[in-house]
């Protein structure tokens, strides 16, 4: 191929360099369109699959009856009524005619809009060294709302598969009937990990203890309160 520019009058003829002609092993070019929509599909197939399976039940805190703010005591599942009196961030004071606790909310009440100043509350947890760290928030009206994450923690494998309806399945009778089994009694189910429940339960010598229930029946204890 060549093109002709003018010089001085004259016509020169100018070769313009071909296209180098592809490899002859080389592989045709993939069309950038059957890239993209093979991209965009996987995830969407991948999210359809996880949507047809069925979720996980909620593992269910055991709910316990409130006593007097006062009447507070270590313990891996206790539960206090009364009413906001004051608010610190994901902090508040409980406060009944007995007396006043601080409750720790965690994450859940970042931001200090979970309860309200003067808002009647029950709150179920963990309280030790004056704290009442809660698990469960139950309003006036009766509607619970739970504070902390049961299960895997988000992001990993374990946490994938319960979420897709193929983490392993928990039957939390038969769990806390090993329990009463192996001569604890009060049991109480306060969380739940990746492949274990915690349970709250007395031994023989009336001390409470946390316990690490594994999904496979095996029972150790964590703590003595």
């Amino acid at each position: 191929m060549t093109d002709h520019t003018t010089l001085d009058g004259k016509v020169t003829a100018i070769e313009s360099a071909a296209p180098a002609a592809p490899a002859a092993d080389a592989p045709p070019p993939r069309p950038r369109r059957g890239l993209l929509v093979g991209a965009v599909a996987v995830p969407l197939a991948l999210g359809a699959v996880g949507l047809s399976l069925a979720q996980p039940a909620p593992t269910p805190l055991t709910p316990v009856a409130p006593v007097a703010v006062s009447a507070l005591q270590p313990s891996g599942a206790i539960a206090a009524k009364g009413d906001v009196a004051e608010i610190f961030g994901n902090k508040f004071i409980l406060q009944d005619g007995t007396g006043r606790a601080l409750v720790e909310t965690g994450r859940a009440g970042e931001g200090g809009t979970l309860v309200a100043k003067g808002e009647s509350v029950t709150v179920q947890g963990r309280f030790e060294n004056g704290v009442l760290h809660a698990t469960a928030l139950t309003r006036a009206d009766g509607r619970v709302e739970p504070l902390r994450p049961m299960g895997p923690r988000p992001g990993g494998l374990d946490w994938a598969k319960d979420k897709v309806g193929l983490g392993p399945t928990i039957d939390v009778q038969a769990l806390t009937g090993a329990v009463t089994a192996a001569d604890y009694t009060d049991v109480r189910v306060a969380g739940r990990g990746p492949r274990h429940l915690d349970v709250a339960a007395k031994g023989q010598d009336g001390k409470e203890r946390m316990l690490h229930v594994g999904f496979d029946g095996q029972i150790r204890e964590k703590r003595v309160f």
